[in-house]
């Protein structure tokens, strides 16, 4: 029998976090939280998500230096819900993810919407982070944490999400899907497994930044839901996919990599959240930035190097047959 190594967490706190609060706001607001990154013009840009006094939410542009402080906030919200037009967003748009597209020469918003049935995921299009042009819908409620690969897969564009079923003992995977123009999807398939019993990625997981290539593979970064009998808990994970082909998952990690643990993580609108919607590259480094306890935005950073140590010394298989055969089976049966 393997022995497993607890690796503990691998992403170390800024010291100034919560980088960002709802005081830092021009405007009035709940909170702001769950930040899509990019570095744009040499500068750290976020979209934050903000809520409103209603609940409703929208984005906002916050660019800075140093990806730290000096932070410049756009005075009015940057991105608003269009339920006139979009009725799928009539309340609110939230957790945006950024790719930039070489082949369109513009950055890619994937975020759900929220709609009287219920969340969906949509994408719009952006060259300048002013000026947006929607697509609309790719998903049917229920779905969230979608998130779109930079480059075409055989002449076909990939997307990330996590379909929710409203069967109650139903589990929540990410799935993979494809399209020839990012408006019709097809080709799904799971990507994910939740895996099952005492495991903090158990039964709910989802994507959580947008997928970064490395030299090694996609990395992704995915959130596992762990409920007990006073909250619910939000922690992190980490998978490696194959460059050519993302449907083939090389590792997974196996503990979590970061969870809440202060107290700017663990006391908010939603205690014991962290959940990051971007990340960078920044020369040797991946900073993510997230959304602490749905309050406020944080920093943590790690070295690409020790990132990319770690998940090749994780499992190829989803799960360790010795503790979860059960979910292996099933996941074999799936795949014939």
């Amino acid at each position: 029998m393997v022995i497993w190594k607890d690796h503990g967490e691998l992403f170390v706190r800024h010291k100034k976090n919560p980088i960002l609060t709802v005081e830092d706001w021009p405007y009035q607001a709940n909170s702001v939280f769950n930040p899509a990154a990019a570095i744009v013009d040499g500068k750290t840009l976020l979209l934050v998500r903000v809520e409103d006094h209603r609940g409703f939410s929208h984005f906002t542009v916050a660019r800075s230096n140093n990806g730290i402080d000096g932070w410049e906030i756009d005075t009015e919200p940057t991105f608003t819900p269009d339920p006139v037009n979009y009725p799928e967003e009539i309340y609110g748009i939230e957790d945006p993810r950024l790719t930039y597209v070489d082949e369109m020469g513009k950055w890619a918003v994937a975020y759900t919407a929220f709609s009287d049935s219920g969340p969906l995921t949509s994408l719009a299009f952006t060259e300048d982070f002013r000026n947006f042009e929607r697509v609309g819908p790719t998903m049917p409620p229920e779905n969230k944490d979608s998130a779109l690969f930079p480059v075409k897969f055989n002449g076909r564009w990939a997307m990330l999400h996590r379909p929710v079923s409203l069967m109650g003992n139903a589990k929540a995977n990410i799935w993979i899907s494809f399209s020839p123009d990012m408006r019709y999807w097809g080709d799904h398939q799971v990507l994910l497994y939740a895996r099952e019993g005492g495991w903090w990625d158990a039964n709910k997981i989802g994507l959580s930044p947008q997928p970064i290539r490395t030299s090694d593979g996609w990395l992704i970064m995915y959130h596992g839901v762990r409920p007990t009998t006073s909250k619910t808990s939000y922690r992190l994970g980490l998978a490696l996919l194959d460059l050519e082909d993302p449907k083939k998952v090389l590792h997974r990690s196996e503990g979590w990599v970061f969870g809440p643990r202060e107290l700017y993580e663990r006391s908010g609108d939603v205690n014991d959240v962290v959940f990051p919607c971007g990340w960078v590259l920044t020369n040797d480094e991946i900073r993510i930035y997230y959304g602490s306890a749905d309050t406020s935005v944080s920093l943590a950073t790690a070295k690409v190097c020790d990132v990319l140590k770690y998940i090749h010394g994780c499992p190829e298989e989803q799960c360790p047959e010795e503790f979860c055969r059960t979910f292996e089976g099933h996941r074999h049966l799936d795949s014939e």
